[in-house]
């Protein structure tokens, strides 16, 4: 299987596609579907799109009171060491890379393709999470994932999943990508006016980890007019594309 900017998913996950007019396409006992988005499912919304999980070392400033990781929110460690992942290749778990939690920021467009496989095989059955990349996103790599693909995005740093902030903001871009709560984002009720100008659709979605599977989805929208969601203490990440301006109320 040729690297693609369209994400693929095995027949044997239970996977909803979010496509680029919104629409959803269940993806049960099949080979193959294309769309505009991400992996995805849901517990009990209507809609869906992609999902994530993880642990790596990265701490970029000092410690909390509590003694969790204190790092900037979304933003490439400045200290001169490379990057952990060139944004294009495919890389081996295990030698090529750790498993881990990954960022890559920045990216334009849906031009960043990442895929976590299971096998070498280039099947769509080898095919455990990945998603389609606009702003930021993070991804857990396991110790089970035979490889980890990228395609088109900036490059990616290892960060540690139990980082936060002192000052997380209280806005999130409404076509940001995923922001790790706590860290680029604080819990609390945010609102969006919805879909933003010229997008094909407002998706929001609060995630428990970063390993894009349909168990990450807490919850997720598709909402066509103004929106209002409240990410708690507890989410790991809140994901939003196409969307006007979140900002918290």
């Amino acid at each position: 299987m040729s690297q693609s900017s369209t994400p693929r998913h095995s027949r044997n996950t239970r996977h909803r596609l979010l496509t680029g007019t919104g629409a959803l396409v269940a993806l049960v006992a099949l080979g193959a579907c294309t769309g505009g988005g991400g992996t995805s499912g849901s517990k009990d919304t209507g809609a869906k799109k992609p999902a994530a999980a993880g642990s790596s070392p990265a701490a970029a400033g000092g410690k909390t009171a509590g003694g969790k990781t204190t790092q900037k929110p979304s933003e490439p460690k400045k200290d001169g060491k490379k990057a952990a992942m060139r944004g294009s290749g495919t890389f081996q778990v295990g030698s090529d890379l750790q498993p881990g939690t990954y960022r890559t920021t920045g990216n334009k467009g849906l031009g960043c393709y990442w895929e976590r496989a299971k096998d070498a095989s280039g099947e769509v059955d080898s095919i455990i999470a990945n998603d389609n990349v606009t702003g930021t996103s993070y991804v857990t790599i396991e110790a089970g994932d035979k490889l980890f693909k990228s395609n088109g995005c900036n490059d990616w740093e290892t960060v540690d999943p139990k980082a936060v902030s002192d000052a997380p903001k209280t806005e999130a871009a409404g076509d940001g990508g995923m922001f790790k709560v706590g860290l680029d984002l604080a819990p609390g009720t945010y609102k969006s006016s919805g879909p933003a100008e010229g997008s094909a659709g407002c998706y929001w979605e609060r995630a428990k980890n970063a390993a894009h599977d349909i168990d990450s989805i807490a919850a997720n929208d598709n909402p066509t007019g103004p929106a209002v969601v409240t990410v708690s203490a507890q989410d790991g990440y809140f994901k939003t594309t196409g969307c006007a301006t979140w900002k918290k109320s």
